[in-house]
């Protein structure tokens, strides 16, 4: 049967994302005529006479006494001036697992400041004066980011009115504050929000082909980030017979793009590789999904957004050292030419596997990008090499939607990037390499399987994924990369930026 015509998608403008602190007056109060103006209080610490001084400067008479015996962390009330909101963060006991699931200080301030935002649209604020009062850099920053992250909404967004109805700001500190933190916080965001939207972007506008368009010509990157990408010839001459052979019954055929990030200046580090899954829609392949299971597989590319993501942040951010970045693109779809069950394929790094499932695709094509990443050579080998992707359901059933599961081959980086989960608000849990498991991907015929066995689902991706790594230090993020809800910083339903801020984290603890 002849191949399908490719029907090319809608073309795209610049993908620009727009920065809501980047337009706040720092230091200076606002000048307003008869403008509804709200007034926000972040206190760093429990300050009773603070707050007691601020209940006397807005509340009226009648609300005084109440509110001063008001222990909860958030405190609203309507004053004499307008609405205003004190926050102070109380700490809370740890739950245990030496502190490594405890929420910080920056995820504190990050989600209490992002759930204000629809408040201030619902009060129709024209106006908000915003006051840090003896606060740690690391909860002005969560509380930036929150309140850059919450204002995002895909329709908005797609209509070119990203920050509609938001008010004008006056950031004010008692004590001196750090515009860089404001700097930092937004290039975070900002992050964030690229993955947000990509995931969000439907699957008849992302398409392998349309979205390494995207990343080599729809966004500003910078002088020190250069794009390569590989078509279906290129991949062909590099034996990726994996990644093919997935996207082989679309209509728009596999795409590998790198983004390979190097600065100005040399720093002493070596290369950390990323490397995202990006399935732009996932039918199951011929082991079709049922219809409730494909409803949301336009986010199987969730882990190539993180990654996009966190080229962006280190583009904008000038990162002291190199880093690469890797999309493994492909659509796996439904088609005379789609892989079929027991098809033996061969793999970039020369193994041949059996395909035992259609829908078990995503560890296919990271497995020969990961090839290529894991045999860079020279200044160009990596130091550590980490994928990201939306792999299994059971994942999600053994550590729920906002706790990624964490496969290494390397105690410190494991335990590294488990600390940085932690203080970025993006957790994710260690799960084993538990080699025994390996049986389960047996064939008589090849190497090994893609998939088999009932049970233990992740762990015999991940040690599918660990073939590959040829012995380099490896961390393997099985990630959700959705909200099902809008939830404090998270301001609408979709795709979530789970990975960004965790990653953030890492590579910002390495220098």
């Amino acid at each position: 049967m002849a191949k399908k015509k490719a029907i090319a998608p809608k073309a795209s403008a610049k993908l620009q994302i727009r920065s809501w602190i980047e337009t706040f007056e720092i230091g200076k109060e606002l000048k307003t005529k008869n403008e509804m103006t709200g007034f926000v209080y972040f206190l760093g610490s429990e300050d009773s006479s603070k707050l007691n001084g601020l209940i006397d400067d807005h509340a009226l008479a009648w609300q005084m006494d109440t509110l001063k015996k008001n222990d909860k962390e958030l405190v609203f009330f309507v004053g004499v001036q307008g609405p205003v909101w004190i926050l102070r963060s109380k700490g809370k006991n740890s739950v245990g697992h030496d502190g490594l699931l405890d929420e910080a200080a920056y995820t504190w301030a990050r989600d209490q400041f992002g759930s204000l935002v629809p408040h201030f649209k619902a009060n129709q604020l024209k106006a908000l004066r915003i006051e840090f009062a003896g606060t740690a850099k690391a909860q002005e920053m969560g509380a930036l980011v929150g309140l850059d992250m919450a204002p995002y909404n895909y329709r908005q967004f797609v209509d070119g009115k990203q920050l509609v109805d938001l008010p004008k700001v006056s950031l004010m500190s008692s004590d001196d504050f750090d515009k860089s933190v404001l700097k930092e916080a937004a290039a975070r965001a900002r992050a964030v929000t690229m993955a947000r939207h990509l995931v969000n972007l439907p699957p008849n506008d992302l398409n392998p082909k349309s979205y390494s368009e995207l990343a080599a010509k729809k966004i500003s990157w910078g002088k020190n980030l250069k794009i390569t990408v590989w078509d279906e010839k290129k991949l062909t001459s590099e034996k990726m017979g994996l990644h093919l052979s997935v996207g082989q019954g679309a209509a728009h055929g596999p795409r590998m793009v790198h983004l390979k990030y190097r600065p100005t200046k040399k720093s002493g580090l070596k290369p950390v590789a990323f490397v995202g899954k990006g399935i732009t829609f996932d039918t199951g392949g011929l082991d079709i999904k049922p219809s409730s299971a494909m409803r949301l597989m336009k986010k199987d590319m969730g882990g190539s957004a993180a990654v996009m993501g966190l080229a962006l942040w280190a583009a904008e951010s000038q990162y002291p050292g190199p880093l690469d970045f890797y999309l493994a693109l492909a659509e796996n779809a439904v088609d005379a030419n789609a892989f079929r069950p027991s098809d033996i394929v061969t793999a970039r790094n020369g193994m041949k596997v059996e395909i035992d499932n259609t829908d078990a695709e995503g560890r296919l094509v990271l497995a020969d990008v990961l090839d290529v990443a894991c045999k860079q050579k020279g200044s160009d080998e990596p130091e550590y090499v980490i994928d990201v992707a939306t792999l299994t359901g059971a994942i999600k059933v053994g550590l729920g939607a906002e706790i990624a599961g964490l496969f290494s081959n390397d105690d410190d980086l494991a335990n590294e990037l488990t600390k940085a989960g932690q203080r970025a608000g993006d957790l994710n849990w260690r799960m084993p390499l538990f080699d025994k498991y390996w049986g389960d991907l047996s064939s008589p015929f090849a190497d090994c399987k893609n998939s088999g066995g009932g049970f233990g689902g992740a762990i015999t991706a991940a040690l599918f994924l660990q073939k590959f790594v040829g012995g380099k230090k490896w961390a393997h993020l099985d990630i959700y990369a959705w909200a099902d809800r809008a939830s404090g910083a998270i301001g609408s339903s979709g795709g979530s930026g789970q990975a960004v801020q965790c990653l953030i984290e890492f590579l910002e603890s390495r220098v």
